[in-house]
């Protein structure tokens, strides 16, 4: 009996690949597009600060070529053609313009933005005294949108103009706008003359705030008869639990004066499972695990950014206490209310991956003494010695909460690792809503 021939399925030219020719081959890609662009730059800055327009720089260039073939083969016409093209380059330099007497407003332009938002700038521009033509040139960060460049044909003295553009905020981060400059050219188009009408303006673009979930608890244990070594209420109270002895550093507003009376000490309220009012949010900066989406994108952890910063903002608005950490250090001091909320995002919207390991921010958990803090770790991977520092907070009674950034089938270990050793887990997938992923959290710390 013949058997038919099965062919088998022939593999794409990038699946034949192997690992270190994929990482090798996606480094030159990103080598030779900065190149590129470190090329425009410098060709960029080169006209601003010499003032020759790129055609006047091929003017200083065949004036160099040409008096060198003429020193060579000792030719008179082309000594003449060079010194022709030098003096066109001074000439133009002399009938330049100089300064310009201008003053300019920006309209529509905040020091802060959310991610998403769309800014309509409007410019205004004065002239002291008549001017002639020039171009006015509004310099913008290319993940804002392009450089503004608009004509001027003329300016009477006294007189203003006003012209709109829009600013897409679609990445959070620090963006430099402007300075806003009028350059002026001579004739011949050789060179160029900026005057700065307004200086730079730094704009910050917070990361995009969603509403969400989280029940802050001080320990992992449950209901009487275990009870917490050390609890602290929440403000705002949840299911009334008993009350216990005053002891310093309790809220003065949750002490109880009638029962303090009865008894003859004082005696505070205190609610269900040690509800604390005491958050530290940890975000993992280490670039090592995190998605490589281009050279300077990672979508999960501008993904991890969003949900600490989310998280963040509620906690501010019920009144906790946030302290918010990473790797490298801390990322804001503890803050309490929402008037806190601006000192946070700024400190989000500056955060950078970094090379430090998750390690380090752990041990410093370990090491503090306080223990009454609720514990929100966003990571895209636990490993061993991160699951085993991690179990040395849970068995002080700590109360941790792990959101995995699942951007990998890799990192779906996380959630198990995490449930595992008794967190409470939350898993966000790129493109999910972060209010239903930290709403319907799984594992071990099912609310």
């Amino acid at each position: 009996m013949a058997f038919a021939a099965t062919k088998r399925p022939t593999k794409s030219k990038y699946e034949k690949m192997s690992v270190r020719s994929r990482v090798l081959a996606w480094f030159d890609r990103v080598r030779e597009s900065l190149a590129a662009e470190r090329i425009r730059q410098v060709s960029k800055e080169l006209e601003r600060k010499i003032g020759l327009t790129r055609s006047g720089q091929i003017a200083v260039v065949a004036f160099v070529l040409l008096w060198m073939t003429a020193f060579i083969v000792a030719g008179t016409a082309l000594y003449i053609v060079a010194y022709g093209c030098l003096f066109l380059v001074m000439a133009s330099y002399a009938l330049a313009r100089r300064k310009m007497s201008l003053e300019a407003t920006r309209e529509g332009l905040f020091p802060r933005a959310h991610e998403g938002d769309r800014l309509d700038v409007e410019m205004q521009l004065t002239a002291k005294k008549r001017v002639s033509t020039f171009i006015l040139e509004e310099r913008v960060p290319e993940r804002l949108g392009a450089t503004v460049k608009v004509p001027i044909p003329s300016l009477a003295g006294g007189k203003t103009v006003s012209h709109r553009y829009s600013l897409r905020c679609a990445r959070r981060g620090v963006y430099e706008v402007g300075p806003l400059v009028a350059v002026t050219s001579d004739p011949l188009g050789l060179t160029q003359r900026e005057t700065i009408v307004a200086e730079k303006f730094e704009l910050l673009v917070h990361p995009r705030i969603e509403f969400v979930s989280d029940r802050p608890l001080t320990r992992q244990y449950e209901d009487p008869p275990i009870r917490p070594p050390v609890s602290k209420p929440w403000p705002s109270g949840l299911e009334f639990y008993g009350m216990r002895e005053y002891v310093p550093g309790d809220d003065l507003r949750r002490i109880v004066w009638r029962a303090s009376a009865r008894v003859g000490t004082l005696m505070v309220r205190e609610a269900e499972q040690g509800i604390t009012d005491h958050v530290t949010i940890v975000l993992d900066t280490d670039r090592t695990f995190h998605s490589r989406d281009g050279f300077e994108f990672s979508e999960s952890f501008e993904m991890g950014v969003r949900a600490a910063a989310s998280l963040a903002v509620r906690h501010l608005r019920e009144g906790y206490e946030v302290r918010c950490e990473s790797n490298a250090g801390a990322v804001t001091r503890p803050a309490r209310g929402p008037q806190a909320q601006m000192q946070v995002l700024d400190a989000f919207t500056r955060i950078e991956q970094s090379r430090e390991p998750l390690t380090k921010v752990i041990m410093r958990l370990i090491t503090d003494p306080k223990r009454d803090a609720h514990n929100i770790f966003i990571t895209p991977r636990l490993g061993d010695i991160e699951a085993a520092q991690l179990r040395i907070l849970l068995n002080r009674g700590v109360s941790v909460m792990v959101v995995a950034l699942l951007w990998d089938e890799e990192n779906a270990e996380t959630l198990n690792t995490a449930a595992a050793l008794g967190c409470q887990v939350a898993g966000i997938h790129p493109g999910q809503d972060l209010a239903t992923a930290l709403y319907h959290d799984i594992g071990a710390g099912n609310r």
